[in-house]
């Protein structure tokens, strides 16, 4: 029976980030992948010249953590920045027509978006008391501090639009946290923007839009080869022991059943897999785990000609409030925003249809998706032309819905777990969606297996580090010619 430090079940941007940040300091690391190729929803495809990504687009980074792992990783060169024409603005369809969404407190109080009444109900904010409830919905806590129409126009797209939520239902403490972080810390969301602006300036890490070459593939790519990293593609995790100093976890493979030993195993599957896999080692983390939802998305991809789109696309695109759209929550001008997503002379939009407000989605066929997505594309963009490349990427399980009292599940979730030494869950429906957060759970629970023993390899590597610092190998060479 094969032995290794921690077994990964799930090789997916959680699973492969939480190897990462392992095998980087010394331990041996396994990770089990179902499908024959890693990365889970992130792929990205080439096709007729068009780079489409299936799910996640690009990384919104602010932290310094996945700055790190960027540099380490070696995946610096590799980062495509934002195109400056994508920095200009972002839109919001307005009464059935594209309208720049300020993103600055002063252009919002500025903006034709809002009428007056909702323009003095945002000037207000400030002096709006704090519910004291952690159950409030994204819905509720928005409406109470900023009022209906910032719901309506800005909050609601977003939620639909960028998490495949449903306002109405999401738990703002789960998918606004630093917003809600901000009015508990300081009574007002305003108040504490202004605060953090002065004391966190200097020592704030930048924010940072990329993606890669190759597109979020790329990122996929480059940590599956990460050396330390044993990954086992084809293997379906179905059994899961715990053992006096450990665990022993089987899977199924092309050529039969395969056991592993593990000090520490990650589940970074979804979590109905996870709930199947912890069912027989507490049914109540399981039934919690089950009670998790998810909202499907279907991505349209269209390449067309620049010259038969009317619009200047000088954006990153843009969302749809749910009183304007029933099925489009939004658009994504690819080409805008990154280089080589193109041919030249072409432009790449990518349309996000489905979530949680319009479920249905997920069951039309691909001629519906694409004349529900040109219908609505065509008055908004000026579209003179039929695109010449269609792509439709359909996730049914894409994002976990935040809805409900989400917060006390994951407290919950928190707690059976601590009555499981060496059991650990890190998948997007804790913690966090985005390739950012996946990155930065990853690191965490790195840490927190990496502090609960000795670990000889980390020991003997902690001070093989040492002897770099001080005899670094360039100085070394320099000395030898």
């Amino acid at each position: 029976m094969d032995k290794v430090d921690v077994l990964i079940i799930g090789g997916g941007i959680s699973g492969l980030a939480s190897a990462w940040w392992l095998a980087r300091s010394g331990l041996s690391v396994e990770v089990w992948e179902a499908n024959q190729q890693p990365g889970g929803k992130i792929i990205s495809t080439r096709q007729d010249g068009y780079l489409t990504e299936r799910a996640a687009a690009m990384v919104l980074n602010f932290r310094p953590e996945v700055a790190e792992l960027v540099r380490e990783a070696g995946l610096e060169s590799a980062k495509t920045a934002r195109l400056p024409a994508a920095e200009a603005r972002r839109y919001l369809l307005h009464r059935g027509r594209l309208k720049a969404l300020p993103m600055r407190m002063g252009a919002m109080v500025a903006s034709p978006l809002w009428s007056l009444r909702g323009k003095l109900r945002l000037l207000a904010e400030p002096f709006i008391f704090s519910s004291g409830r952690a159950d409030e919905t994204v819905s509720e806590f928005i409406t109470r501090r900023l009022g209906q129409e910032i719901l309506e126009k800005a909050m609601e797209p977003f939620i639909a639009g960028t998490l495949a939520g449903d306002a109405d239902q999401a738990s703002a403490a789960a998918v606004l946290p630093r917003l809600t972080a901000l009015e508990r810390r300081y009574g007002s969301i305003a108040a504490g923007v202004l605060v953090n602006r002065v004391l966190r300036r200097r020592t704030a890490c930048t924010t940072d839009t990329f993606s890669f070459r190759g597109g979020m593939g790329t990122l996929v790519e480059t940590l599956a080869k990460t050396p330390g990293i044993n990954l086992r593609t084809g293997h379906s995790a179905e059994e899961l022991v715990r053992e006096r100093d450990g665990w022993q976890a089987t899977a199924a493979t092309a050529q039969g059943q395969r056991t592993v030993s593990a000090h520490h195993v990650i589940v970074a599957t979804p979590a109905p897999a996870a709930a199947a896999l912890v069912n027989s080692l507490d049914s109540e983390l399981a039934e919690l785990l089950r009670g998790i939802s998810y909202a499907g998305v279907t991505i349209v991809h269209t390449g067309i000609a620049r010259d038969a789109v009317g619009h200047p696309l000088d954006g990153t695109g843009f969302l749809a409030p749910k009183g304007e759209s029933a099925a489009l929550t939004g658009n994504l001008w690819m080409s805008t925003l990154f280089p080589d997503r193109a041919p030249p002379g072409k432009v790449l939009l990518s349309s996000y249809l489905g979530g949680a407000r319009a479920p249905q989605v997920a069951d039309w066929d691909d001629a519906r998706l694409v004349d529900e997505t040109l219908r609505t594309l065509r008055p908004l963009l000026g579209l003179k032309a039929d695109p010449e490349m269609v792509r439709i990427d359909r996730n049914r399980q894409a994002l976990p819905a935040y809805h409900g009292a989400y917060q006390a599940r994951m407290q919950a979730i928190t707690a059976r777990l601590q009555q499981i030494p060496g059991l650990h869950l890190e998948a997007n429906y804790r913690g966090g969606v985005s390739v950012r957060d996946r990155l930065a759970c990853g690191h965490a629970v790195a840490n927190r297996i990496l502090g609960t023993r000795q670990w000889p390899s980390v020991e003997r590597k902690r001070r093989e580090e040492t002897v770099k610092s001080v005899y670094p190998l360039d100085a070394m060479d320099a000395a030898i010619e």
